[in-house]
């Protein structure tokens, strides 16, 4: 039994599919602080059989130990945090307080009922503004914004554990910027309130429901001045999930990977993508830098490949055909 923790939103709903269909069984737990309850109903359509799922705020120790009792937990994907970095720098104790006392919770307690195989959702965002790209994960960690720190702290913590108890293994996955959606169109990303990443707020502006995207920034170090980014498919990032948990269930030792595809698109890039698969102009206006933000950030991912086997396959118009197929038959998203 796998537990999944932020089972119910963009990327836990994928990683969830991917273990159904890979073959494991799964508890799904999350608190719906950034999610919806109706993603259950679409995930039992999607996999075509019933789901296990518990609403539980991984900060309340006692629910959760309930949870260990009820279940043969092997192996934990963590997944439950808080994760925009802009809200990150307007009201960083929220961040600290959920992302990183709500890990301590579920370790103290998967070291109770003896689980000690963890994947944990790490974030590019610990490289802060890197001196080198492509970046490799021996790269300096430097984090420049709440999020990212809550993220370093996590793996900190984590090693610190390996040290305590060698018997605890632990892939740390660096993820960079998930887009896309189910290939079905069943499930996708949908934030509740103004979304804070860029994809979401594209395909609601192609369908006119917010009336333009803000670039922020045009005066990047970069070949348009846009800011550039790695980004990957939801899909391809699940499925390193998959791979991940088999890796420790084998017996193999700690890691830390990247999860990108190597390339770096800029904003202007990922509009023109847009405007390609959708045929409509989607307007945009240029304002200010955002604080925590950085110029380019884009992965080296050639290690991921090396320990699971796993590279990702999906292009950029990959991506956002998925999106926007997600949006046009969803454009209430989950209330749809």
């Amino acid at each position: 039994m796998i537990l999944l923790t932020g089972a119910t939103g963009f990327i836990g709903s994928h990683i969830w599919v991917e273990l159904i269909t890979a073959g494991y069984e799964v508890i799904g737990v999350d608190n719906f602080s950034n999610s919806s309850r109706n993603v259950l109903s679409r995930l039992t359509k999607l996999i075509n059989q019933s789901i296990q799922f518990k609403e539980i705020d991984i900060c309340n120790s006692y629910l959760l130990e309930l949870l260990f009792k009820e279940y043969p937990i092997k192996g934990v994907i963590h997944l439950a945090a808080l994760k925009a970095v802009g809200n990150s720098v307007q009201d960083p104790i929220a961040y600290y307080s959920n992302n990183v006392s709500g890990m301590i919770n579920l370790l103290k307690i998967s070291n109770k009922y003896n689980c000690k195989n963890i994947v944990y959702s790490s974030s590019a965002t610990v490289y802060g503004n890197p001196d080198i790209t492509p970046i490799p994960e021996s790269a300096e960690l430097n984090p420049i914004n709440p999020y990212g720190r809550t993220k370093l702290i996590g793996e900190q913590i984590l090693r610190d554990l390996e040290i305590a108890d060698p018997s605890f293994k632990v892939i740390y996955l660096r993820y960079f910027n998930p887009i896309g959606a189910h290939p079905s169109g069943l499930i996708g990303e949908d934030p509740i309130g103004i979304p804070n990443n860029i994809c979401p707020i594209l395909v609601k502006v192609v369908i006119g429901q917010l009336p333009e995207l803000r670039i922020f920034g045009d005066d990047w170090q970069t070949s348009d001045g846009t800011g550039v980014r790695d980004y990957i498919h939801v899909v391809d990032l699940a499925k390193a999930h998959v791979k991940a948990i088999d890796y420790l269930l084998k017996g193999n030792s700690s890691v830390t990977l990247n999860l990108g595809t190597g390339k770096g698109y800029s904003v202007m890039d990922l509009i023109k993508t847009f405007e390609k698969i959708t045929g409509k102009t989607i307007p945009y206006t240029i304002v200010d830098r955002r604080p925590g933000d950085i110029a380019v950030c884009f992965a080296n991912p050639n290690l991921s490949e090396v320990y699971l086997g796993w590279k990702a396959e999906y292009d950029l118009e990959k991506m956002c055909e998925d999106a926007w197929r997600w949006q046009f038959q969803n454009p209430s998203g989950y209330l749809t």
